[in-house]
């Protein structure tokens, strides 16, 4: 009886090599290049590093539009310089989202992050392609060093 377990166990393993193994393999290649995706990518929807956001908007691509999402008082205090303002709190955030052109790039940010992250999720929503938010927001951004306007 033992030999009959152990050939058992030698067939079984050798189905499950040859049936779901390859399986098993395409399912961890798809996590992993959906969870790994290049992040140094040029276009799409994505998050950057402030340093990275620093070279978008010093060497900007055509139609680059930087988009605010803090409020008029935190955008007082300090921006990107040509920035566009659009409060997050405001009660037509979404439709005048929904203005914008949705095929020009856009260099996004808020405070911190959280704001700017829920804002590319509404621009993914609404259809925009190009968008750069910038991990860790304005915060980040002078952590960083880089440099901010008040005019």
């Amino acid at each position: 009886m033992p030999y009959l377990r152990i050939y058992v166990l030698i067939c079984y393993g050798t189905w499950m090599l040859r049936h779901r193994l390859p399986a098993l393999l395409l399912v961890i290649a798809l996590v992993a290049a959906a969870c790994g995706g290049d992040q140094s990518a040029t276009t799409g929807v994505r998050v950057v590093s402030p340093n990275t956001a620093a070279e978008i908007h010093e060497n900007p691509p055509e139609g680059l539009v930087v988009l605010d999402v803090r409020t008029p008082e935190e955008f007082a205090e300090g921006h990107l310089d040509g920035a566009i303002m659009i409060d997050f709190y405001g009660a037509d955030f979404t439709d005048r989202l929904a203005e914008l052109d949705r095929d020009r790039p856009y260099l996004l940010y808020c405070r911190s992050g959280n704001r700017s992250s829920q804002a590319r999720q509404i621009m993914i929503d609404l259809g925009f392609t190009d968008v750069a938010d910038i991990d860790g927001g304005i915060l980040a951004w002078t952590q960083a060093g880089l440099p901010l306007t008040t005019t």
